[in-house]
């Protein structure tokens, strides 16, 4: 019977290293890449998802339509070329009484030239519309950058994640493999006669109540790993994380200055900013709806008349300039331009708002980044001691001078310390990330004291 629950406990560790424990087996890393699963650092899956994620590639395609746009609006500054030719016939019978033979009745006319059409003063028009959509290009780096602090935000915390959830499948397979202890240990009390058929029968039924726990975190892993993958944008690829869970303790940020930090460099506060500036640049061109406006245009080309049995050919050209004023347009130029300087004044206001959001954001973000650090502070010697409480209820239940309950509750406390630490330290690598990107830092190499090296949280350049 013992043998039989060793066996069991060995195959479930051995579930645990083929599941990618690669930090506790030094050959799962080779297994799982000849099976095809992808074992990557923090630093590597930053990488690939600053290339592959999804929301990453929605933002540089939104560059490519903003370039468009530019090259649109640029148009009109340029000189407008058109070729045209045709070929006109016409015959007029109703000029016959009145020709007397004087003149054919039919016409042919055919052409071949090129135009030329150039705006030479729209009152600002063009020049505002061609500085809104270079502003407008400039928004895409902005989106581009939010989207990419948001992915290595998100990727940093699912790697986080599946590194916290293989440490609670190991408390779940330690946990199990101690009930199997305490149920070898009651059956032979109870061989000796020293223990009870129900000393046994509890410990089989606590064996069985700790396998789910097993199941529930082995699918945890599973389940883990796949959000990670899809925040990464890899299809069709399997993928685990190497690393651990072991938190650097940094000196707590301060709001004073992570708050001027945010304000400087969170690239939604620039945004904004550049909107409100296009909104400047649409109350310009609306403003010139109703203003004088001077165009050059011209002509050049060869055209042939056939009048009858005559015909004749020869270079035309045309050139001339041409003053347009819309003095009056039932007032539409004044509501638009009433409409644009509102847009203007609400996009001052959500600046205002979101620059007030950002800085309770900070806040939240160095409460939590001091709130994990106690925590795990406080945690720190209490695993130790809780593994000790139990070392010393187990040799009492075996001499008979502890009961079940003080082991049972010697195991519950355990496993409360292990799963509360391994928990806080994880929220404590999430806040450091979480507070990077509220800065708009995060993806930013910098040479500060503090910064986390190796496999815990890297801070690489990006932009």
């Amino acid at each position: 019977m013992i043998q039989q629950r060793l066996k069991n406990g060995f195959l479930l560790i051995l579930a645990l290293g083929l599941m990618g424990w690669t930090g506790f087996f030094p050959g799962a890393k080779a297994f799982a890449e000849e099976k095809g699963i992808k074992i990557l650092t923090l630093e590597e899956a930053r990488r690939i998802a600053l290339e592959k994620n999804k929301d990453v590639q929605k933002a540089r395609e939104y560059r490519s339509l903003l370039e468009g746009k530019y090259v649109e609006e640029r148009a009109a500054a340029l000189p407008q070329l058109q070729a045209t030719g045709n070929i006109y016939r016409n015959r007029d019978e109703s000029q016959r009484a009145f020709a007397q033979g004087l003149f054919p009745l039919q016409s042919e006319t055919r052409s071949l030239e090129v135009s030329l059409s150039q705006a030479l003063y729209t009152f600002g028009q063009v020049g505002a519309a061609m500085r809104a959509a270079k502003v407008g290009l400039a928004t895409a780096d902005d989106q581009l950058k939010i989207f990419q602090q948001a992915a290595i935000r998100d990727v940093s915390s699912a790697f986080y994640d599946i590194l916290l959830a293989r440490e609670l499948y190991t408390l779940a397979v330690q946990t199990l493999e101690q009930k199997i202890r305490h149920l070898d240990e009651a059956q032979r009390k109870y061989a000796a006669g020293i223990a009870t058929e129900y000393d046994v029968l509890a410990a089989q039924v606590a064996v069985e109540n700790a396998r789910p726990e097993v199941i529930r975190k082995e699918n945890l892993i599973r389940t883990s790993r796949e959000k990670f993958r899809f925040l990464l944008g890899l299809e069709g690829q399997e993928v685990d994380v190497k690393g651990t869970i072991e938190p650097p303790f940094v000196p707590y940020p301060q709001y004073e200055e992570a708050v001027q930090t945010a304000w400087k460099n969170r690239p939604e506060l620039s945004d904004q900013h550049k909107r409100v500036e296009i909104a400047r640049e649409l109350v310009k061109i609306y403003d010139a709806g109703d203003k004088p406006r001077l165009d050059l245009k011209a002509s050049y080309g060869w055209r042939e008349l056939i009048l009858g049995a005559d015909k004749g050919d020869g270079q035309a050209w045309t050139a001339g300039l041409f003053l347009s004023f819309p003095f009056f347009d039932g007032m539409r130029s004044s509501g638009k331009v009433a409409q644009a300087k509102s847009d203007v004044a609400t996009l001052k206001i959500e600046e205002a708002k979101l620059k007030d959001s950002i800085s309770l954001q900070v806040r939240d973000a160095v409460n939590a980044c001091r709130e994990a650090g106690e925590i795990v502070k406080a945690l720190a010697g209490t695993v130790k001691q809780a593994e000790r409480l139990l070392f010393m209820a187990e040799k009492g239940y075996e001499y008979g001078v502890k009961t079940k309950l003080d082991v049972d509750d010697a195991e519950l406390n355990l496993t409360q310390a292990k799963g509360n630490m391994v928990r806080a330290r994880r929220d404590y690598l999430v806040a450091l990330v979480t507070f990077d990107w509220v800065k708009g830092t995060l993806g930013e190499k910098t040479a500060q004291e503090g910064d986390l090296k190796g496999e815990g949280l890297v801070n690489s350049k990006i932009f």
